[in-house]
């Protein structure tokens, strides 16, 4: 994949879909994930759920988090997903911002674009980390995971749906900025272009699918300078 595979993307692209932890922040430099997988499982335990080996060893919260969809006890999704979002929005006020992650989203919105967060993190916390930054006047609409529902995280398409249809779009004008390989699935199935942000080592070969993949922000930033000339 080129700069042109980029430009080309970015050329026809009128709405930007950001996912939140990876292309905007990380949002828990200062507060482990380790540590909030820790948590939830905890208070698993304290509902008298049997954790599996696999989620014993997980140290990725929202991976937990999916883990409760399978125990047929909402009470239980809701509790864990509730204690998610408090410790997501402690977290946002020390995340570190993904360099050119700003520079991406104000240079959208100068080039005419429309910007929005589709996140499997809380709406939430993603409000509360735009807020902290001041950039909740360029981003609408923030997508969060859909409450007590984790199967409706990405890699399914729902909320990717949802930011289209409240922005009045149409798939085809859309793109989505993901680190993951669940935004780029979540984006297809949508109809949604995809850029993969390919922040760590091995991203590019799990990337094969989208429609372009960048090392760094920056490279979006510049392509939007280009579309502007």
């Amino acid at each position: 994949m080129t700069a042109a595979d980029l430009a080309a993307v970015v050329d026809r692209a009128r709405v930007i879909l950001l996912d939140f932890d990876g292309p905007v922040c990380s949002i828990f430099a200062q507060h482990p994930a380790s540590v909030v997988a820790h948590r939830l499982r905890k208070l698993l335990v304290d509902q008298a759920v049997t954790l599996p080996t696999e989620i014993l060893n997980e140290p990725d919260p929202l991976a937990v988090l999916r883990f409760t969809a399978t125990l047929g006890r909402p009470a239980v999704v809701r509790l864990v997903d509730e204690a998610m979002t408090r410790e997501e929005v402690t977290a946002a006020r020390t995340a570190e911002p993904t360099p050119y992650g700003r520079e991406v989203i104000v240079a959208a919105q100068q080039t005419g674009r429309l910007v929005a967060v589709v996140s499997n993190n809380s709406a939430q916390s993603v409000h509360a980390y735009l807020n902290a930054r001041r950039l909740t006047s360029y981003v609408h609409p923030v997508i969060g995971r859909p409450e007590a529902a984790p199967e409706r995280m990405k890699p399914d398409p729902f909320p990717v749906l949802a930011a289209v249809r409240e922005l009045g779009a149409e798939p085809k004008d859309c793109v989505l900025v993901g680190d993951s390989v669940s935004d780029i699935e979540a984006a297809q199935a949508a109809g949604v272009a995809a850029i993969g942000y390919a922040n760590k080592p091995g991203k590019h070969e799990r990337f094969a699918a989208a429609e372009a993949v960048i090392d760094s922000m920056a490279e979006l930033v510049a392509a939007f300078a280009v579309d502007e000339l």
